[in-house]
């Protein structure tokens, strides 16, 4: 079932790479491992960093990616980020709103002519006023996605209203979660028509 040599690259910062959850497997591995379960001959790298902007993503992501997805295999990439550009450090985001959405249009333009790319959006905090500014950026690559034609999932709205997400970073350090809020990411990710394709 499925395709043969499937290899994807999940890029991003702490939420991508499953900070905070105890099982230490995050979205991005309960993902792959609900895929594997369903008979997908998939290999999953995870290069999520933490603390990182999309600035430093953008910085490191094309030489990571092609290390890992040789010709001939059937690669794909998703991007995640921005939690940490809405980040207040003395007062001001770490990257502001223009330079993030620039960023994740350069990489998504340069990673779509060479692989198949999704974009998942931000998730929320524990921190209301950061959540904001976290839609504001939600809404800003969802347009760049929309202009690129890649597929783009907001996340931001659905974990908000859910609370499960919210509960468990309030519980821990404030912005990650615990394996039910990673959980109830992936299941959000595994119900997208864009991901269910490349499953076919």
């Amino acid at each position: 079932m499925g395709q043969s040599d499937l290899r994807i690259c999940f890029v991003g910062d702490s939420f991508v790479n499953g900070t905070g959850d105890p099982e230490c497997l995050g979205w991005a591995g309960r993902l792959c491992a609900a895929a594997r379960r369903a008979g997908h001959d998939l290999t999953y790298y995870n290069l999520g960093v933490r603390r990182e902007t999309s600035a430093d993503i953008r910085a490191r992501w094309e030489r990571e990616v092609r290390s890992r997805l040789p010709e001939g295999a059937d690669n794909r990439v998703v991007f995640s980020f921005g939690a940490n550009d809405a980040t207040l450090e003395e007062g001001r985001p770490r990257v502001t709103a223009d330079r993030s959405i620039e960023h994740a249009r350069a990489m998504l333009t340069s990673a779509r002519t060479s692989y198949p790319v999704l974009m998942v959006g931000p998730p929320p905090t524990a921190d209301a006023q950061k959540n904001e500014r976290l839609a504001t950026l939600s809404a800003g690559f969802a347009k760049v996605c929309r202009e690129l034609d890649v597929p783009y999932l907001d996340v931001l709205g659905p974990l908000e209203a859910s609370g499960t997400w919210v509960r468990e970073a309030a519980a821990g350090d404030g912005s990650h979660p615990g394996a039910a809020g990673y959980a109830e990411l992936a299941c959000l990710v595994r119900g997208w028509a864009a991901w269910a394709a490349w499953l076919r």
